[in-house]
């Protein structure tokens, strides 16, 4: 597992945290335990793999509720709960993990939590009750709750960190289309954008990593992010369609999904971004011009459809080609009638005039 890779929360964790974040009546139960001033070991799972490791208690097989669960911990035992914690199905559990199962943990309960997730990978949360704090174990995972105003405080400001961003990216998708109307792209100008758009979809993952902790108390704050993430995702997908070379061995979903691996000190180097992605061709040269297809102007000519949008680019080839066709001639294109070609050299003549005005205003 990369550097990258290390700081995203695996998806038995993000699983896990959505299942105890607030607004969901687990959560409901951990709060009403800490505020007793109790402690509580609660496996997520109640398949054969848990029964195996089980010993003793009872059989509940009842529908969950906060305050079932805050009576239920009153028991020494773990309470095993269905995999979606809709039911209770046992209750004062005696657990006996693997002992060979390696655990930096010190205290009783938080061993056996910690033994338990990674011998049967299933979630197991413990409850402190000297901290007074919960913990998250899975597979490979171990992650302590921390309060809803902490990670809201850290979550606004990744937001306003993104905000910025997404302001610098804005500024230079708008320089890549006036340098592509003006036909004088070079490869150092779309590895800017790609870097830029790349980002900034990693702060976004950073903060889809708290609304999933915050659940129900981050619903603003998921709302001025998808405001801001608007587009991102196809901007980023189009330039490289636009300009990323392919051939047998290479095609878009693994140039994109390349670039979105690639750690930040090899994001930052645009040599290393030109050949993980293949948009250099035949040079390494970052101020040789190179020709965009025209995927991502056509995406900008309102409500026209994709298969239009791929006749038009693989008849044409390249976008200058297609800026200078006439409508006649766009018209030839099987598939695009006159309708659409009057549109798209209105919408593109459009385009071109807006991008030359904005450059040079």
């Amino acid at each position: 597992m990369t550097q990258r890779q290390d700081q995203r929360h695996s998806d038995e964790l993000q699983t896990a945290l959505a299942a105890v974040a607030p607004g969901r009546p687990l959560r409901e139960g951990l709060d009403r335990i800490l505020k007793a001033g109790m402690g509580a070991l609660i496996v997520i799972g109640d398949g054969p793999e848990v029964l195996n490791i089980s010993s003793g208690g009872f059989l509940i097989n009842a529908s969950f509720s906060p305050q079932r669960l805050s009576e239920l911990a009153k028991t020494d035992g773990a309470i095993v709960l269905t995999p979606d914690a809709g039911y209770i199905a046992r209750a004062n559990v005696h657990l006996v993990p693997n002992p060979n199962v390696p655990t930096e943990e010190t205290g009783t309960r938080h061993r056996t939590a910690e033994r338990v997730a990674r011998s049967i990978g299933v979630p197991v949360l413990s409850v402190s009750e000297d901290m007074a704090v919960v913990t998250v174990y899975t597979k490979n995972d171990r992650y302590q709750l921390e309060p809803i105003p902490s990670i809201l405080s850290r979550c606004n400001q990744a937001l306003q960190t993104l905000e910025r961003y997404k302001g610098r990216l804005d500024e230079v998708s708008s320089n890549l289309t006036s340098l592509e109307v003006e036909d004088i792209v070079t490869l150092r100008d779309v590895v800017t954008l790609l870097q830029r758009a790349e980002l900034v979809a990693r702060i976004s993952q950073e903060i889809e990593q708290y609304l999933t902790e915050l659940g129900t108390d981050g619903r603003l704050i998921g709302l001025q992010l998808r405001e801001l993430m608007a587009g991102i995702e196809d901007e980023r997908r189009l330039v490289v369609r636009d300009y990323f070379q392919s051939d047998m061995q290479w095609n878009l979903e693994q140039a994109i999904e390349t670039l979105s691996g690639l750690e930040v000190d090899a994001l930052l180097d645009a040599e290393e971004v030109v050949q993980a992605t293949h948009l250099s061709g035949q040079t390494d040269d970052l101020d040789a011009s190179i020709e965009p297809r025209g995927y991502r102007m056509l995406s900008r000519v309102p409500r026209i459809p994709d298969d239009i949008v791929d006749l038009l680019v693989e008849h044409f080839g390249s976008l200058d080609k297609l800026t200078r066709a006439t409508v006649n001639e766009l018209a030839e294109v099987d598939g695009v009638d006159e309708h659409w070609a009057r549109t798209i050299k209105t919408a593109l003549a459009r385009i071109a005039e807006l991008s030359i005005l904005d450059r040079y205003a």
